[in-house]
Parts: C-alpha cells; sequence; structure tokens
C-alpha cells in the first residue's frame, strides 16, 4: 500500500508530464497556428481601415428600396418592415454617404440624421473608445439601415382605419426648414409637404448628453378636420456581441406601464423568431419607455407619460442577405386637427452611456417611469443601487476605481463584523467538540435516533447552537451577490485603470501564467484551452482562497479533504477570465475573511491548523 507522500510525487509527476505535453503542443503547434491568425487578423484590420473615410454629411441622393413607415395597411406597428433590395452590405461609411443628412454635435455625440426618412440613425459615442488606448475609435451606436449593423429610429404617423392621407415614410426627403446642425443650443426642424393640403414638420433637439427631444406637427390645410397616430420604432439588424451572463441582462427591455419591466434576450427572442415568430404587444398601457441594451450602452423610445400607447417587441429571423432583426414600436392614440389648425406630439429617444446619475436625473426631470431600470440592478435592486452609490462616492473621493472596491469591502465587512463573529465563534466551538461528536457517532453508529439525541444533548450541554455558524452567513450573501453585481454592471469600472499593469479594470487580467507572464519566448498556453489568460490577480485570488480552506482541520474522509484542496484551483480556472476588478475584488474578501477567521479562532482558543496544513502537503512533518 501507497502511502500519502508517495501519492503526492505520483500527483505531482502527471501534473508534470502533463504541462509538458501543453508546452509541447503550443509551442510546435499552437504558436505557430496563433501566429498566422494574428497575421491574418492584421491584414483584415488595415483593408477596414482603409475603407473608411472622414465622416460629414452627405451630398448624393441615392435611392435604394429602404423599409416604408408604418403604414395601414401591413404596415402597423409590430409588423417587420419590408427589406427587399436593401442588402445591408455596405460598409458605414459607404451608407452614410447614400443620403442628404443633417450633422449632430453636442460634447457627447457625433454624427447626423438622414433627411431621407427623418431617421436618427448615425450616433458615436465622443468620450468613450473601444478600447483602453483613447487613440482607438470611439463607440458607434446607431447606423444607418444600408450598413452592415443597422441600428436606427424613425418616428411618422399612422392612418386611422379609412382613411388615406399621404404620410411621409422611409423614401420621403424631407427639407431642412430652420438650422444647419444639431447642437445642444440649436434644434433642427425638417418639413415636408405631402401636396394634399397636410404640412409635416420634425423639430428635432439634444441636450448636452444623450436626450433627443422629438416634436412632429402636422398642418391641416384640407378643409375637413384630420385624425393621425403617432408612432416610434428603433430598429436593429444584427445580433451584437453579448457577454452571454445569466447576471447581466442584454437585449430588448423596456415599462409596459402598469405591467412593469419586460425584458427579453436576444437570444430568446430569436429562438421564437425561428419558430413561430416573436412578438410581445402591450395594449393601452400609461407611461413607461422601450428600446434595447447592452452592457454599457443603450437605445430607448420615451412615448409621452401621461398618453396611453400601445408597445411590440419584436424579432424575425434572418432571411436571404439580411441579417436577424429586432424592432420595438409604440403607437398613440390619434390626435385631431381641425380644418386651419395643427396638431402636434412630443416624445423623447434616449441614445448613449449607461450612466446611473444621467439616467436617475432624466428620470426625475422628464417623470419617466421607472427609467433608472434600464439598468440591470437584479433582485437584490434595494441593495445594489445604495452599494453603487457608496462605491461611486469612494471613487469621487479617492479617484482610483480600485481603491474604492478595496475601501468598500472593507466597509462591508466591518458592518458584518458582528454577524460573522457569531459565525465563527460557533464554528469555532463547533470545531472544539469535534472529538466528543466522533465519539458519539462512533458510539451509536447503527441507532440514529439515539445518535442526534446524545448530539443534541452535547450542544446544550456546550450552549451551542449548530445553526448558528449558518444563519450570519446566509444574511450576508445578498449583500456581497449585490457588490458583485454592481462590480459588473457598472461603468465607472469600464477602462479603469488600477495600479502596474491593470490598465482595465473591466477587463480580464492580461498576464499570463503559462509562460511565466512573458518571460518565455511563446505565446500564452491558457487561450486555447480557456479562453482567457491565467494572470497573477486570478492567482492571488486562488492562493488566499486556498490559504482559508486550510483554516479548517484535516477532514476523516478523504475525498472531502480532496474536494476542499482542490476548490480553490477550480475557482481559480472558472473566475480567472472575469473583469479583474471583480478579481481583485474576491481576492481582497477571501484576505480579509482569512485575517477575520485567524484572529477569532486565536481568540476563542481554538486550535489553528493552519501551519500544521500546510506542512502537511508540502512534506513536512506534523509539529508535536
Amino acid at each position: 500500500m501507497q502511502t500519502q507522500p508517495d501519492n503526492q510525487k505520483n500527483l505531482l509527476l502527471a501534473i508534470l508530464l502533463s504541462m509538458g505535453i501543453l508546452v509541447g503542443w503550443q509551442y510546435f503547434y499552437a504558436g505557430p497556428k496563433l501566429k498566422d491568425e494574428q497575421e491574418r487578423q492584421r491584414v483584415l484590420k488595415e483593408k477596414d481601415l482603409a475603407t473608411k473615410g472622414a465622416t460629414g454629411p452627405a451630398t448624393t441622393t441615392g435611392t435604394p428600396s429602404v423599409p416604408g413607415a408604418p403604414s395601414v395597411p401591413g404596415g402597423t406597428p409590430g409588423a417587420a418592415p419590408a427589406t427587399s433590395g436593401v442588402s445591408g452590405a455596405l460598409s458605414r461609411q459607404e451608407a452614410l454617404k447614400l443620403n442628404p443628412r443633417t450633422l449632430v454635435e453636442t460634447p457627447t455625440l457625433n454624427g447626423s440624421i438622414s433627411l431621407k426618412g427623418g431617421r436618427i440613425d448615425d450616433l458615436t459615442l465622443t468620450k468613450y473608445h473601444e478600447t483602453v488606448d483613447p487613440k482607438s475609435p470611439q463607440i458607434v451606436l446607431l447606423s444607418p439601415l444600408e450598413g452592415q449593423k443597422g441600428y436606427f429610429a424613425e418616428y411618422g404617423w399612422l392612418n386611422p382605419p379609412g382613411a388615406a392621407h399621404k404620410l411621409p415614410n422611409s423614401d420621403t426627403v424631407w427639407t431642412l426648414e430652420r438650422g444647419q446642425k444639431l447642437t445642444p443650443a440649436a434644434p433642427v426642424t425638417l418639413a415636408w409637404d405631402n401636396g394634399g393640403g397636410l404640412v409635416f414638420r420634425r423639430t428635432i433637439s439634444v441636450d448636452d448628453n444623450y436626450m433627443f427631444k422629438i416634436a412632429d406637427e402636422v398642418e391641416n390645410k384640407t378643409g375637413a378636420e384630420i385624425a393621425l397616430s403617432s408612432y416610434a420604432r428603433l430598429y436593429r439588424f444584427g445580433t451584437p456581441h453579448t457577454e452571454g451572463y445569466y447576471i447581466q441582462h442584454e437585449g430588448l427591455v423596456g415599462i409596459a406601464g402598469e405591467d412593469g419591466l419586460k425584458e427579453f434576450t436576444y437570444a430568446d427572442a430569436q429562438k421564437e423568431a425561428a419558430k413561430d415568430g416573436f412578438r410581445k404587444a402591450f395594449e393601452n398601457k400609461t407611461g413607461g419607455w422601450l428600446g434595447m441594451t447592452d452592457k454599457y450602452w443603450s437605445a430607448v423610445l420615451i412615448p409621452p407619460q401621461q398618453a396611453s400607447s400601445t408597445t411590440t417587441y419584436n424579432a424575425a429571423k434572418a432571411t436571404g442577405d439580411r441579417k436577424e432583426l429586432f424592432f420595438v414600436d409604440y403607437a398613440l392614440l390619434p390626435v385631431k386637427a381641425a380644418a386651419g389648425q395643427k396638431a402636434s406630439v412630443e416624445a423623447n429617444l434616449f441614445a448613449g452611456a449607461k450612466q446611473v446619475s444621467l439616467i436617475e436625473s432624466y428620470g426625475d426631470a422628464l417623470k419617466i417611469t421607472k427609467f433608472n431600470y434600464m439598468i440591470d440592478w437584479g433582485w437584490f435592486y434595494f441593495i445594489t443601487i445604495p452599494m453603487f452609490h457608496l462605491i461611486n462616492w469612494l471613487y469621487q473621493l479617492i479617484g482610483n476605481f480600485g481603491l474604492a472596491i478595496l475601501a468598500v469591502t472593507v466597509i462591508v465587512k466591518a458592518a458584518f463584523f458582528p454577524l460573522a463573529n457569531k459565525a465563527y465563534e460557533s464554528m469555532a466551538k463547533m470545531k472544539k467538540l469535534q472529538p466528543d461528536m466522533e465519539r458519539i457517532r462512533g458510539q451509536y453508529k447503527d441507532d440514529k435516533a439515539a445518535q442526534q439525541k446524545a448530539l443534541m444533548e452535547l450542544y446544550a450541554k456546550q450552549k451551542i447552537n449548530p445553526l448558528a455558524g449558518c444563519l450570519p452567513i446566509l444574511l450576508q450573501i445578498p449583500v456581497f451577490f449585490a457588490l458583485y453585481k454592481t462590480l459588473f454592471i457598472t461603468l465607472d469600472m469600464r477602462h479603469a485603470p488600477f495600479f502596474g499593469w491593470i490598465k482595465d479594470l473591466s477587463a480580464p487580467d492580461p498576464t499570463s501564467f503559462s509562460n511565466i507572464f512573458g518571460l518565455l519566448p511563446y505565446a500564452p498556453l491558457e487561450p486555447y484551452l480557456l479562453g482567457f489568460t491565467l494572470g497573477v490577480w486570478p492567482i492571488i485570488m486562488g492562493i488566499t482562497m486556498w490559504l482559508q480552506m486550510q483554516l479548517n482541520p484535516q477532514q476523516p474522509d478523504p475525498t472531502q479533504q480532496m474536494i476542499f484542496n482542490w476548490m480553490p484551483v477550480m475557482f481559480t480556472f472558472m473566475l480567472g477570465g472575469f473583469a479583474s476588478g471583480l478579481v481583485i475584488y474576491w481576492a481582497w474578501n477571501n484576505l480579509l475573511s482569512l485575517i477575520q477567521q485567524y484572529y477569532i479562532m486565536k481568540k476563542q482558543g481554538t486550535e489553528v491548523p493552519l501551519v500544521d496544513n500546510l506542512k502537511r502537503i508540502f512534506g513536512g512533518k506534523k509539529k508535536d
């Protein structure tokens, strides 16, 4: 029979052999493959950059077939638009040159509005870049229909049943009646005369951030009363890249009046669309909003909050050379205009970054129903929201988001210190009773009832509640989950630096364990196995978790002890690809828990088996 040291040597030998095979595979096969792929991506990137030109208003008036604005029959909100003749194969810059435009320029946005269709379809977020490099491309939010990733908002009018007024649609070329460029100080007004007695005007204004106001007006010169319904629709062609974590909603989202929050992921909507079609309608709802959300950005239609509207969430599968389509819309009840009079409707469009303070201020100022639900606060929102404001306050005070994470973890630990003390004290007392408990289990191993009775008498005699160690920990779980959620969703952590090699707390640790953090002359091994590199901070996190496990005595069951030993390793690999800000939080939390548990065990006079466990694992002798 082999001894424990022999088993450990065999395990170590197996690990070394496995690593040798993986390193050889990496050096002779995966490394060259990676270089070939990097070269291919470099060539593709150069070709893509070569096709990009300067953004500006286009003067050409090419007129490919585009979706018609919803109009009865067959085009009501909720019905998929026609896309025949529009392949969406053009580059973004080529698509922008197809139609006449008026520029949009604010401290936070650059872009343009298409005079054809009056669509808001070209917006770039000037304060945010694709990577941590300030010279990297700015985040593109909205793009024209004819491009590869069409994503835009359109507004218009609907005829009531039986009416046949000529209405503006997606082929309509509006005239720029007032203003030359949309800025916070200067709105623009688009106009179109239908030639039949109706003159339509659309005044678009924008603030310094991401909120547009769209005022649609119709002037009635027909000699008879008219009634028209206002609508708005947001289209998105192609499924955007999503992180795919259950903790973060990305997809269609909105508040349907008193029906509350509605969330449909892109993946779920497409699954239904591929089978029987996807359409979710909510009729005659007052207040709310609807749109599409990514992790950090969002575009949202906001109808008049006191008006009744019918809202729909839709998806259509890909057809021909057209990508899959997602769209949301609302239609209001008809407004009337007597002969010689005007009728108007005002609505809003949010298109930008999901800054918490900004979204909260919009919700308050415009009285938008539950507008802060655009940010996925989760089930524990009543904890997550205050947690965010605490972290944000610390961030403003300290000036480093990573230090703010460390500080808020200390504050939460301090707040729960009394509860944690009770938990650890109870566990320490239970550990003292381990010999007596094992004796009772052995004595009554064939009589479970007698065994349970004897254990309860032992607990009563020592004044110990066996559940006392669990309850305080259970109470802490929602708080720490809310903290984790806050760090996961917050925009402030995106591209925020820490210290050393951590330049972006929202990205995984860029260092690599397999090539000794760049010292060995080959590419990291981990991406071929895990999809990410296993860096310094994930390893620190794993070590702190493993050390905390070693505060517990060796388990009599070898299988259970093996699980305890390998659990930190498994967690290291499972969580190694998460944002470095989250990994730093976990590592720091583990370290604080380790110190706290060690202190309480010493205070209770409980033997701390840390040194003995380390000697046992690494081949030393247990101290007498």
